[in-house]
């Protein structure tokens, strides 16, 4: 055999051992969740509207309806979740070792996190930015009163960075007080360790209904940053990967179709092509990920549109009440678009 002919040889066979673990990896999430019963998701360690138990001992949350989304299009029961509570710290390490199956818990997607972690993000549920909780009290108006300022901070998250830059960017100084969690960080605030609390503005919401008199603090005007929020999957299991990015399209998808969880049983028989084919009367758009076709009717029905899913955990009809701003549909003036099931 010529030397071309090894080299060819050698290359044919190097490309079929990737390609032999590349499938190895794509199937190891979803066989050894089904073999464990659950989804284990990571989730915060307690942030209204986002994951936190409730007084039954019951998570709620978006962060949580993602899980139990995916849930749903694997077992076709969004109750088969074990969740796991996890401080900004450790939450990537748990993912990483296997601890859970997706990191679910308000987490900002960045270049450094993408790329360098060994983890994938799947989509943004929540698109946020930081912004500055203060005392009422103190008469202030605008982030840019804040010179000199001690400000609380949870360790681990963007959040740190983001001050630090918009201070510096500013010409001003501040003194970070920081704590490794949310609850220790409003307990701070709210002992008067600190002037100002910085956080995600829907982290704000969260975090300033729990102070004993909400009404003593005000969120300031500015936003200094984008924090678009999502799930993360570990990287090397494109089918998992798909799994928890199409069940988030899924929500969104029924939501831009008008599918709720009150109405999918009468859209089963809709005319629609669309719909038809998201609900699994069209075709079999879950073969391709090891799911059933009705996967998607499951997260609907159990879970509901992403309408549905903001609505009751940080919207309107919740007690952060947080307006639906730049996460409603890129159809009604937001940003959030999925692509099609087809």
């Amino acid at each position: 055999m010529s030397h071309k002919n090894n080299k060819f040889a050698l290359l044919t066979a190097a490309t079929g051992l990737a390609l032999a673990t590349t499938a190895a990896a794509q199937a190891a999430t979803l066989e050894d969740t089904r073999a464990q019963g659950v989804v284990q998701c990571g989730v915060s360690d307690g942030l209204p509207g986002f994951s936190s138990p409730n007084d039954q001992g019951e998570w709620q949350g978006i962060d949580v309806d993602v899980c139990r989304a995916v849930a749903a299009a694997v077992f076709g029961d969004s109750e088969a979740v074990r969740y796991v509570p996890l401080n900004a710290v450790e939450r990537f390490t748990a993912l990483q070792s296997g601890e859970v199956d997706v990191l679910s818990r308000n987490t900002t997607w960045t270049t450094t996190r993408d790329t360098t972690l060994g983890l994938n993000f799947t989509g943004v549920t929540f698109y946020d930015g930081i912004g500055f909780l203060v005392n009422k009290d103190l008469g202030l108006s605008s982030a840019k009163e804040l010179d000199g300022a001690a400000i609380c901070v949870q360790a681990g998250t963007t959040t740190e960075l983001n001050v630090a830059d918009y201070f510096r960017a500013n010409g001003m100084q501040f003194d970070p007080i920081v704590f490794d969690t949310s609850e220790q960080t409003v307990g701070g605030f709210q002992a008067g360790r600190c002037d100002v609390l910085t956080s995600d503005t829907s982290q704000l919401a969260a975090l300033r209904i729990q102070l004993e008199n909400p009404d003593s603090a005000v969120v300031l005007p500015e936003v200094i940053s984008k924090e678009p929020l999502g799930p993360v999957v570990r990287q090397g299991d494109d089918q998992w990967f798909n799994i928890v990015k199409w069940s988030l399209f899924a929500m969104l998808n029924a939501e831009e179709m008008g599918i709720s969880s009150d109405n999918v049983d009468d859209m089963l028989s809709s005319d629609n092509p669309d719909i038809a084919r998201l609900l699994g009367q069209d075709g079999n758009y879950g073969e391709a990920m090891g799911l059933e076709a009705d996967w998607a009717y499951n997260i609907i029905s159990q879970v509901g549109n992403y309408g549905q899913v903001f609505d009751r955990n940080v919207g309107m009809d919740s007690p952060l009440q947080i307006e639906r701003g730049i996460n409603e549909l890129w159809t009604n003036g937001g940003i959030h678009y999925a692509p099609p099931v087809r």
